[in-house]
């Protein structure tokens, strides 16, 4: 995939799965590794609590919560320099 082939889309959906697998990669390593688990903290970025709009039919609940510890960002950044180089 080189040039115009790539879309926005696809880097959203890379950007996505680094932060997956490096948190996941994180939470591993700090848990089996007593000197890594500064690893596993981390920071929360949205609501604390959801909103909810009661429509008598329909209940409608709306929230977004961003979990960020340092092995997310790193697989961020891993992710888009491989997007990049393919």
């Amino acid at each position: 995939m080189r040039g115009a082939e790539k879309s926005i889309s696809f880097l959203w959906f890379v950007i996505f799965l680094g932060a997956v697998f490096g948190s996941l990669i994180g939470d591993i390593l700090g848990s089996s590794l007593g000197i890594l688990s500064f690893l596993r903290n981390s920071y929360s970025i949205g609501m604390s609590t959801p909103i909810v709009l009661n429509l008598k039919i329909m209940v409608l609940t709306l929230g977004l919560n961003f979990n960020i510890n340092i092995m997310t960002i790193i697989g961020i950044i891993m992710a888009i320099i491989l997007y990049r180089r393919c």
